[in-house]
């Protein structure tokens, strides 16, 4: 009976988070366009947006300012507040960091925004583990809404916590409002992003092993990224103590190199990147590298934002330079550099999987399902997510 209740109720939340996505969504599109547009405007601004940014968390914040580490904490039972402040914090945060170029993604803010509306409505239930249920199909409602891919959300949300364990009791909820909340969204018009890769390859030796040196290299820029965010947070906080000048200084620095390399290539999400990518336009063969390094910087700062659709750009770029070098269709490596990239960066196996059969097709799931395996292996348990709890 409490089952069949929390998935009614998670009917509701995958309305409600749906909606605020596509909110967030939309604007941050339209924030992107505005900014491309008139780069030379926003960019300069980028130290001073930041300074909005740390005072609005200093004055408002209190747990909010722990972001995606709050959330973990009261998954793993270690506090049992979300504040409901986190929303506005992280959404107008993100939005200040995409107006001014900062490189930065989307997906950690809707995962904050579902977390925290789900496990409120949760703490209000008189219901055993409503509140800690509520939290994990909140967190796949926010991803679901966002990016258009519920079967991979419920993956995500149901993996990502704690690797090696499942919360089973939370899966038929998770999947009510993962899907209503992508369904809410597209209704509203958030577009989701799709190329549906038709032809399929067959798993032969000679492409097995191709696909194992993917699974490899792709694996290591995961850990890559994943080692530099936790190298760069520590060195940056140990050399300018201050948040204020930290954001401050770095933003200076970033919006001058952001703007004269490429003009503004590797600012926000890059989408840019991997729309070439994918569409067989021109993809430099350090494009991966710098905007690895670009949304490193930007997030160790202390700008707003996530980090998975930067991920999925690294990938993208990266499995387009290895394809010339493997002989290896370009559409089909791109598209496994974009889901295994991510995977490796947060840990996580069957949410790459199953994102690659929402986005690009089922005709490759077997090359999905290789990659990923690979990638998942060489990470060696690292993930972007500091308080992800592993037990394998």
């Amino acid at each position: 009976m409490n089952c069949f209740i929390l998935t009614l109720i998670s009917i509701f939340v995958g309305l409600v988070i749906g909606a605020i996505d596509t909110l967030f969504g939309r604007v941050l599109l339209a924030i992107g366009d505005i900014r491309n547009a008139n780069l030379l405007y926003f960019i300069p601004f980028l130290a001073v947006a930041g300074l909005l940014i740390v005072f609005c968390y200093t004055k408002f914040g209190g747990k909010s300012s722990k972001g995606m580490g709050q959330i973990f904490a009261v998954a793993h039972g270690e506090d049992n507040e979300i504040p409901m402040m986190l929303v506005p914090l992280v959404m107008c945060g993100t939005w200040i960091t995409h107006l001014c170029g900062g490189s930065a993604g989307r997906e950690g803010v809707a995962v904050q925004i579902g977390a925290t509306v789900s496990h409120w409505i949760g703490s209000k239930l008189k219901i055993e583990n409503a509140a800690q249920i509520m939290l994990t199909t909140g967190m796949a409602a926010g991803f679901a809404g966002l990016f258009g891919t519920p079967m991979a959300a419920v993956a995500f949300a149901l993996e990502v916590i704690h690797v090696g364990k499942i919360r089973y009791n939370a899966i038929l909820p998770a999947v009510f409002a993962a899907f209503t909340a992508a369904a809410t969204s597209a209704y509203l018009g958030l577009e989701k992003f799709e190329v549906l890769i038709n032809e399929s390859h067959k798993i032969e030796p000679a492409l097995f092993g191709k696909l194992v040196v993917l699974g490899i290299a792709f694996g290591l820029a995961g850990l890559l990224f994943t080692e530099l965010l936790k190298y760069f947070k520590g060195k940056f906080a140990s050399l300018i103590p201050s948040s204020y000048k930290r954001i401050a200084y770095i933003g200076i620095a970033l919006s001058i190199v952001l703007y004269f390399l490429y003009s503004g290539r590797y600012c926000g999400l890059g989408t840019n990147l991997i729309s070439a990518g994918l569409m067989g336009q021109e993809i430099f063969a350090w494009d991966w590298l710098l905007k690895l390094v670009f949304t490193v910087i930007t997030l160790a700062a202390g700008f707003q934002g996530g980090e998975v659709t930067p991920l999925f750009s690294i990938g993208v770029s990266l499995g387009t330079i290895l394809a010339t070098l493997l002989g290896m269709p370009v559409q089909l490596a791109a598209a496994l550099g974009y889901i295994s990239v991510f995977g490796s960066a947060t840990n996580t196996f069957w949410a790459p999987v199953l994102i690659g059969v929402e986005v690009f097709g089922g005709a490759n799931a077997a090359s999905y399902f290789i990659v990923c395996a690979v990638a998942f292996a060489i990470n060696r348990n690292k993930s972007i997510y500091g308080a992800q709890k592993v037990s394998i």
